[in-house]
């Protein structure tokens, strides 16, 4: 509806503040300092990347995850407004689509994710997609 706009790669360390932000209810959060520096190093050497939602000049939404060849893996999300978490997913799924990535590890089915095109799949066949899929040249 445009009301997002998505960027990726703008604000990788805000998007993980913002993740590491404890969720309403919770006092801790498994995104620590050091933990946001290692992925920021990883982010330096192009491994890491995050896609941003914005209404205006505001950061409302949001996810990263590192990539190795053509494999993605989603490591946290957040949201500000209603949705643009899920804007954002949307967004990041059309990119990887383009980059080439062939596998997107999303680590948990959710409603949302499922309602994205995600699926459970034996840990056999996740092996032999992920070999594959990280063996793959793509730039991210």
């Amino acid at each position: 509806k445009g009301v997002f706009r998505p960027t990726v790669d703008r604000a990788f360390q805000r998007v993980m503040q913002c993740c590491a932000a404890p969720a309403p209810g919770r006092r801790s959060t498994w995104i620590s300092p050091e933990f946001i520096e290692a992925y920021t190093q990883l982010r330096q050497q192009g491994h890491a990347h995050s896609l941003e939602c914005w209404q205006g000049r505001q950061l409302v939404g949001g996810v990263y995850g590192v990539a190795v060849g053509g494999f993605f893996a989603g490591e946290s999300m957040f949201h500000r407004v209603s949705d643009a978490s899920k804007v954002a997913l949307f967004h990041l799924i059309e990119h990887l689509r383009k980059q080439g990535i062939v596998l997107f590890d999303i680590q948990m089915l959710t409603p949302i994710t499922a309602q994205l095109g995600g699926v459970t799949i034996p840990r056999a066949e996740y092996l032999h997609r992920l070999a594959e899929a990280t063996a793959k040249p793509v730039a991210f």
